[in-house]
Protein backbone atom coordinates (compact mmCIF):
# COMPACT_ATOMS: atom_id res chain seq x y z
CA UNK A 1 0.00 0.00 0.00
CA UNK A 2 1.76 2.61 -1.12
CA UNK A 3 1.28 5.95 1.26
CA UNK A 4 0.18 3.74 3.87
CA UNK A 5 3.45 4.88 6.71
CA UNK A 6 2.40 8.25 5.92
CA UNK A 7 -1.30 8.18 6.07
CA UNK A 8 -1.49 6.98 9.25
CA UNK A 9 -1.68 9.18 12.09
CA UNK A 10 -1.83 6.73 15.30
CA UNK A 11 1.06 4.18 15.80
CA UNK A 12 1.05 2.45 18.56
CA UNK A 13 3.82 0.22 19.75
CA UNK A 14 2.48 -3.97 19.88
CA UNK A 15 2.11 -4.91 23.23
CA UNK A 16 3.99 -8.15 22.24
CA UNK A 17 6.99 -6.06 21.76
CA UNK A 18 8.77 -5.65 25.50
CA UNK A 19 11.56 -3.61 25.82
CA UNK A 20 14.52 -4.39 23.32
CA UNK A 21 16.02 -1.61 23.51
CA UNK A 22 14.38 -0.14 20.47
CA UNK A 23 13.28 -3.68 18.68
CA UNK A 24 9.89 -3.68 18.42
CA UNK A 25 6.73 -3.40 15.90
CA UNK A 26 4.55 -0.35 15.95
CA UNK A 27 0.88 -0.94 14.53
CA UNK A 28 -1.37 1.29 12.65
CA UNK A 29 -4.65 1.53 11.42
CA UNK A 30 -7.32 -0.42 11.88
CA UNK A 31 -10.28 -2.08 10.38
CA UNK A 32 -10.55 -2.54 7.46
CA UNK A 33 -6.50 -2.46 7.28
CA UNK A 34 -3.77 -3.10 10.02
CA UNK A 35 -0.20 -1.63 9.01
CA UNK A 36 2.60 -2.79 11.16
CA UNK A 37 6.52 -1.32 10.79
CA UNK A 38 9.58 -1.30 12.30
CA UNK A 39 10.36 1.11 14.91
CA UNK A 40 13.54 1.56 14.40
CA UNK A 41 13.04 2.30 10.40
CA UNK A 42 9.62 4.21 10.58
CA UNK A 43 10.61 5.83 6.88
CA UNK A 44 10.72 2.17 5.93
CA UNK A 45 8.22 -0.71 4.72
CA UNK A 46 4.80 -0.64 5.77
CA UNK A 47 3.11 -4.72 5.85
CA UNK A 48 -0.85 -3.85 5.56
CA UNK A 49 -3.05 -6.96 6.57
CA UNK A 50 -6.32 -7.20 5.92
CA UNK A 51 -8.49 -7.00 9.48
CA UNK A 52 -9.15 -10.66 8.90
CA UNK A 53 -5.81 -11.62 8.35
CA UNK A 54 -4.55 -9.99 11.23
CA UNK A 55 -7.14 -11.37 13.92
CA UNK A 56 -5.77 -14.41 12.50
CA UNK A 57 -2.22 -13.57 12.57
CA UNK A 58 -2.61 -12.08 15.99
CA UNK A 59 -4.61 -15.37 17.60
CA UNK A 60 -1.67 -17.36 15.98
CA UNK A 61 1.26 -15.32 17.66
CA UNK A 62 -0.89 -15.61 21.34
CA UNK A 63 -1.33 -19.09 20.75
CA UNK A 64 1.97 -19.91 20.27
CA UNK A 65 2.73 -18.05 23.64
CA UNK A 66 0.77 -20.06 25.65
CA UNK A 67 1.90 -23.19 24.34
Amino acid sequence: MEGTNRDVTAWRKSTYSADNNGDCVEVGGGAPVVVVRDTKDRAGAVLAFGADAWARFAAAVRDAGNA
